[in-house]
């Protein structure tokens, strides 16, 4: 029986992959010869500099349109006539659920299926925006997050290095005054988090930011979100701003999830024990706590096979309770994937699709509404 079991708790999780924060808190029940990786740790090779030129290097680059999974809109969404401005740098979430290396190798083609099926259904919304940039990474294994081994820390820090090659590439092949929008899911926010406070925070990037789409992983306000460099969102028509949540059914139980995260440390070097994650509602751009399900465009109903989808609005509220988690009311028949506690981190994206893609395209006829400052005399600015 426990063996069956360990063998139903591998499908459900093959099915939902779902990867980072959220499924580390199962670890009592997904044991480590589940799912960590036996082999030694390898070190990952510096890529060159210049690697993220290649555009097989890519899932999605720019206006490239061959095999472009973000070009995917589901049933009942407008079309796209004229994409937006703006450019979208998209981090995937964990998709290499195999246990023979601590990272995934660039050439593995089961978890390219399932980033372009993450991609499908998580991207998306920024389509209307624009172009979306998603790299491909060697992404830390699903059993980095299930172990307290130092490799699971040392395979996420190989994944973020090629984040910030990848980013990097992105910021020198757009326009020097595109807008840009940032977004990430599960173990791409969690890189997205990074890569925000070593790219963006106090450098002249930060004034071409849209939004930052930090979904799927915890942020502290006390202990992260000041060295990120950007504030929280707090309005539909505020520019360079941080959009970020977490879903859960009711009841919820997210004991686990604030078991490991008050064990870690924030940003700032302090504990995040006790502190508040960031909420922000995505029904209304971060402006209150709660919506009503009235408030919601679209959400994106997944076939079983994750590859389609159809749109139904009024169909999910949100409201951001006392901890900083995004509460949906009763759980929504959206698939199988819903983790345990009522956890619909699968969903995250799809639960609002609608209002993503809508968020994101008023906030860019924002930042292009901006007055743009005159430049200074010589003679009188002194």
């Amino acid at each position: 029986m426990a063996r069956k079991f360990l063998y139903l708790v591998a499908a459900i999780i093959m099915l939902v992959i779902a990867g980072g924060f959220v499924v580390r808190i199962y670890e009592k029940e997904l044991t480590e010869f589940a799912f960590v990786p036996t082999a030694k740790f390898e070190k990952q090779a510096a890529l060159s500099t210049n690697v993220y030129d290649d555009p097989k290097m890519w899932f999605a680059r720019g206006k490239v349109a061959e095999n472009n999974p973000v070009r995917w809109q589901p049933e009942g969404a407008p079309a796209i006539e004229a994409p937006g401005p703006a450019a979208t740098f998209f981090i995937h979430p964990t998709s290499f659920l195999a246990k023979d290396h601590w990272n995934a190798p660039l050439d593995d083609t089961q978890s390219h299926a399932r980033a372009r099926i993450f991609l499908r259904g998580l991207a998306t919304p920024f389509a209307a925006s624009g172009e979306i940039w998603a790299p491909r990474y060697r992404q830390a294994a699903i059993g980095a997050f299930l172990t307290q081994k130092p490799e699971g820390q040392q395979a996420l820090n190989a994944a973020y290095g090629d984040i910030l090659l990848a980013f990097d590439t992105f910021v020198a092949n757009v326009r020097p005054d595109q807008p840009i929008i940032l977004a990430g899911h599960s173990q791409g926010a969690l890189h997205l988090t990074h890569l925000l406070k070593d790219r963006i925070a106090g450098t002249p990037l930060a004034k071409r930011i849209v939004a930052a789409y930090v979904v799927g992983w915890p942020v502290s306000i006390d202990t992260d979100l000041a060295a990120m460099g950007l504030p929280a969102c707090t309005s539909p028509d505020q520019v360079g701003c941080i959009m970020s949540w977490q879903s859960f059914a009711e009841p919820a139980e997210y004991g686990r999830i604030v078991e490991v995260y008050d064990r870690t440390t924030g940003f700032n070097g302090e504990s995040r024990a006790n502190t508040k994650m960031l909420c922000t509602n995505p029904l209304n751009g971060g402006a209150a706590a709660q919506a009503d399900a009235q408030a919601n465009l679209g959400t994106l109903k997944p076939a079983i096979d994750m590859t389609s989808g159809e749109l139904i609005p009024a169909a999910v509220p949100a409201r951001c309770d006392d901890r900083g988690f995004l509460l949906i009311g009763d759980p929504p028949e959206l698939g199988p994937y819903v983790l345990p506690g009522n956890n619909y981190h699968v969903y995250d994206y799809p639960l609002y699709w609608s209002n993503v893609r809508a968020d994101a395209l008023w906030r860019v006829q924002q930042f292009l509404a901006r007055p743009v400052a005159a430049p200074r005399n010589r003679l009188t600015a002194r």
